[in-house]
């Protein structure tokens, strides 16, 4: 009876919306209608990292999918040439329609022939959704003629002279490229229906806030985040150990500019302490990576490198602290400042000794390593203020929070970042967090709550557990983001002997061909033999033969190297991943030159595509999540029906 009341009550608030048997039926065909479109194209990216305008590129060329769309319509009927200007056109209507004004001598035929072949992508893209979701993407200024132009309508006798006559017109008044720069914005929406970014925005490239807004004005995204989002994440919300981090990958490689100009936080009482600390000493080890120096004098240069080292050696003191605060972490073993002999210049590791590259630690006491002095303690002090108050950054960071999650399950696509834990035999690793252990899937929602705690936990406590559980997350090697046994951060800067630089994969990334030990990932989800993976954080080694599809297509690892600083050992520019009414396929992208190259010479981005699967049939809306979704609404909406018909619920026409 219980049961009966409370579907009767969920009945009524259905009929609050649908108070007819009119408009009850008129929704079921709706619903019914879009379950039978075309399924939408997911377009996946990871491991971006901060590289602006090929992030932007890959998103407006939707890797590929608008040249296909311009292909679909015309064929052989345009060449190679012709198809390339339009694809540009597309990309960077503003930028590429100023060039073209300025060589084109009959710009008015050149306005119509663009606007018409325009007209026809539009057509084409926005073919597989209905037209209440095209007109909401339409732009408000142009949004009724846009409409009138890509829908047919059969009550037109005369279409050609209709069509001619909007065009003639839009030409006469001026409008043409305002017109040209909608409809090419709205190709661009209509070719992809959803994003999925599957981490590690931040860190190595310039740009990591202009990518975050850019995905914030997006008009369909989703975010699984990566590690370096989550040390990011820490930083905003306060975490001195995160904050330390995420300065020294800033100096590391030449991009503080991301945190003056991009945030606003002021680094001069960072940079006037390693001045003054730091005067005499020529920090060779600390030098900017990837060719980061080239945009700096000389002198920016040395103090660059004073900076980075300041803040590594308050890095160290900080995590130490927080290892020692947290015995749960268990990572005691990376301890290290307090196994220095500071007076021979060695440091004992696992039971040999090795011979330190740097031995001027003046800010270091030997008798108690990990605390920090007066001027570093007031130094992190103001940094951890301006972290928290900086507005953008924490604008991003709730962007992030709203967004993102540690996993993802789309449409029978399983996305993380990281790994799952495994041991040596496959099975989940249980880890410690907090005093309690945690496996597989039940790891990754105890890991997100104490995420979402750092930022919004009332109780003091919870909110700082929160807080010192993002940086676990960057660094354990239990953690599912990470996945190895150390960060070997000490190790890289002051010591030669490269095995001790060495960090040892987590299992999972040796068993990824392993069919019953993915299976067995999958199902910890709740999906089956028949779901894909789909990874990001290892970027795969192409030009060692590495492939990305594992597991016989069941996993693809799609970080290939989308960073500038990875791309000598990748040998591509990353790689996408596309999903679309036919099937999923892989795109190889070559490293992108520029925007001004792309523009004025019309080069794309070259791709090799690789087709990992090909769904039996055409998907529809209906093989998809949102389609089981609408399903579940037309069952309960054909409940409503025979509520009405029975008498349960009384029929309330709308007042007119």
């Amino acid at each position: 009876m219980k049961e009966q009341d409370m579907e009767l009550r969920y009945l009524q608030r259905l009929a609050e919306l649908y108070p007819t048997i009119a408009e009850a039926s008129t929704e079921i065909i709706n619903l019914s209608s879009i379950l039978n479109l075309p399924k939408g194209t997911e377009h996946f990216l990871t491991d971006v990292h901060g590289e602006y305008e090929a992030f932007t590129h890959v998103l407006k060329n939707g890797s590929g999918s608008v040249k296909k769309k311009i292909d679909e319509v015309f064929g052989r009927t345009l060449s190679e040439a012709d198809k390339n200007s339009l694809a540009t056109l597309i990309y960077y209507p503003g930028e590429k329609m100023n060039l073209i004004r300025k060589s084109e001598k009959d710009i008015d035929d050149w306005y119509k022939i663009t606007l018409y072949r325009l007209i026809e992508v539009c057509k084409r893209a926005s073919s597989k959704y209905t037209r209440s979701k095209v007109r909401k993407a339409l732009p408000k200024d142009f949004a009724y003629v846009i409409e009138e132009l890509i829908t047919e309508k059969p009550e037109v006798l005369d279409k050609e002279a209709y069509y001619n006559s909007i065009v003639d017109t839009i030409i006469e008044i001026g409008s043409a490229e305002p017109f040209i720069t909608a409809l090419c914005y709205l190709i661009q929406t209509m070719v992809v229906d959803h994003l999925h970014i599957l981490g590690d925005i931040y860190d190595r490239g310039p740009s990591p806030d202009k990518i975050v807004d850019r995905l914030m004005r997006y008009h369909s995204v989703d975010i699984t985040w990566g590690n370096h989002d989550i040390v990011w994440m820490g930083a905003a919300a306060g975490s001195p150990a995160c904050i330390a981090t995420v300065i020294r990958f800033s100096a590391r490689y030449g991009n503080l500019d991301i945190l003056e100009d991009g945030y606003g936080i002021n680094m001069l009482p960072l940079a006037t302490f390693a001045l003054k600390t730091y005067k005499d000493d020529p920090c060779e080890l600390f030098r900017v990576k990837s060719g980061g120096a080239d945009q700096y004098r000389v002198e920016e240069v040395d103090l660059n490198m004073r900076i980075h080292k300041a803040i590594t050696i308050i890095q160290f003191k900080l995590e130490g602290q927080l290892i020692r605060k947290r015995k749960t972490f268990n990572m005691e073993n990376r301890l290290l400042l307090d196994k220095i002999d500071y007076e021979k210049g060695e440091i004992e590791l696992d039971g040999k000794r090795y011979r330190l590259l740097d031995t001027n630690f003046p800010t270091i006491d030997p008798k108690d390593p990990y605390r920090l002095t007066a001027e570093e303690r007031e130094v992190m002090e103001r940094l951890q203020s301006a972290f928290l108050q900086c507005e953008r950054l924490q604008s991003h960071m709730s962007f992030l929070l709203n967004k993102g999650n540690l996993y993802k399950i789309y449409n029978n696509n399983l996305l993380y970042h990281g790994c799952l834990p495994l041991d040596e035999n496959g099975q989940f690793q249980k880890v410690n967090v907090y005093g309690k252990k945690y496996s597989g899937k039940a790891l990754y929602d105890e890991l997100e709550k104490y995420v979402r705690k750092a930022f919004f936990a009332v109780d003091r406590t919870e909110k700082e557990k929160g807080r010192d559980i993002l940086w676990w997350i960057w660094s354990s090697p239990q953690s599912p983001l990470f996945g190895k046994d150390k960060m070997a951060t000490f190790e890289r800067y002051f010591l030669k002997e490269p095995e001790t630089h060495v960090e040892r994969k987590n299992p999972y990334y040796r068993l990824l061909d392993n069919e019953e030990v993915m299976n067995h990932v999958l199902a910890e989800f709740g999906l089956g033999e028949d779901a894909h993976i789909v990874n990001g954080h290892v970027p795969v080694r192409q030009r060692d033969g590495e492939s990305p599809v594992k597991c016989g297509g069941k996993v693809l690892i799609i970080d290939g190297g989308f960073s500038r600083a990875y791309q000598s050992s990748t040998g591509i520019a990353g790689y996408t991943l596309i999903y679309n009414s036919y099937g999923m396929m892989l795109v190889a992208h070559k490293p992108f030159t520029s925007t001004e190259d792309a523009i004025r010479n019309e080069t794309d981005i070259h791709s090799d595509r690789i087709m990992v699967t090909m769904a039996p049939h055409r998907l529809h809306v209906a093989d998809t999540d949102n389609g089981r979704e609408l399903q579940s609404r037309i069952g309960e909406l054909k409940e409503l029906l025979a509520a009405y018909r029975s008498g349960l619920i009384i029929e309330r026409p709308r007042v007119k």
